[in-house]
């Protein structure tokens, strides 16, 4: 296989919004070639990964005609649902994966644009993403690939393999947040257990779609025609319902420790109320005296123990409504 006619009579300077391209011979070996220079007509197929932020890049691609038409439209659209399609010869389609940056992966979803043909893979994407880097990674370490289905699946491999890490680590924060949980401390902050249920919810969301696609494209794409354009949906098929169950559970585990949470917190409300109602309750007398004797009006005490009567009987009223409530069981509450 040669490489694509058009991109041999491109002229020989570097495609705009190239990040990489990668020559794969007949044995599944690959080399990393470099960007500046004009892509040579030799034996295998290529992958081609674009920066689609690059508007010189989208023009470029738009114009490939080694790809049909809707694979062209597609490759450069800002769409964020996941698709699978094949016509012509062609797989091409969206698929989510972990945004990354230099200190390693995010919680942020990015999606990645492709198209495959027994010739030729092309991608792009406009946020860096870990299951990209991670296959790049994956053929500098001498790992072979034979066609590019096989590729395609490497990529997906990649993108299952760092949700089922990210989860991992969702998970030990949840562990962290139910011990705190169970040993009555009241420093979880809720908006943590509020934000991971959010995250589960979105994986979740694009992994049920993943998974759906590969379902539904299990009868097209899987019985190709074509050598290399194969792709072992059925494999993923099962991985995909194992890793979203396990997303599911994080995701319930979430919602009823949010829900642990605003009991514990209306628990504590409640007890400052009963707080509040009982010292209220013990000075209510005592501010009924205090009011009585405060009114400009001659009171029976007279004037020399008319202070010290006044206390007595103020302290005396608020012992006997404590009294009351202690013997009325009350305070144990």
């Amino acid at each position: 296989m040669a490489a694509t006619k058009q991109l041999m009579e491109a002229p020989a300077k570097p495609l705009p919004g190239l990040v990489w391209v990668v020559r794969f011979y007949p044995d599944g070996s690959s080399e990393e070639l470099d960007i500046d220079r004009p892509i040579s007509n030799q034996e295998g197929w290529l992958w081609l990964h674009f920066s689609l932020i690059d508007a010189r890049a989208c023009e470029f691609l738009g114009s490939l005609s080694d790809l049909p038409r809707a694979a062209r439209l597609l490759l450069i659209a800002q769409d964020e649902h996941q698709q699978l399609h094949k016509c012509d010869g062609c797989i091409y389609g969206v698929l989510a994966d972990l945004a990354c940056t230099l200190s390693g992966v995010t919680e942020e979803i990015g999606f990645l644009n492709f198209a495959i043909t027994e010739t030729l893979v092309v991608s792009g994407r406009r946020r860096t993403l870990n299951a990209v880097e991670g296959t790049r990674r994956t053929l500098r370490s001498g790992q072979k690939v034979t066609t590019p289905a096989a590729l395609l699946e490497l990529i997906m491999d990649q993108m299952l393999e760092t949700i089922d890490l990210f989860a991992e680590g969702l998970a030990s924060q949840l562990d962290r947040a139910e011990e705190r949980i169970v040993a009555d401390a009241m420093s979880v902050d809720r908006q943590i257990i509020v934000h991971l249920r959010h995250v589960t919810v979105k994986l979740h969301r694009q992994l049920a779609t993943f998974r759906s696609l590969l379902h539904r494209s299990e009868r097209d794409i899987e019985p190709h025609s074509k050598p290399g354009m194969g792709l072992a949906t059925k494999k993923f098929g099962q991985r995909l319902d194992w890793l979203d169950s396990e997303i599911i559970e994080l995701r319930d585990r979430a919602h009823l420790l949010q829900e642990e949470i605003t009991l514990k917190t209306a628990e504590q409300t409640n007890r400052n109320l009963q707080v509040l109602a009982t010292v209220t309750a013990v000075f209510l007398p005592a501010s009924l005296v205090a009011g009585i004797f405060g009114m400009n009006v001659q009171l029976p005490l007279g004037q020399k123990y008319g202070f010290v009567s006044a206390v007595a009987i103020l302290i005396a009223a608020s012992a006997l409504v404590y009294w009351l409530l202690k013997r009325s069981g009350f305070l144990k509450r």
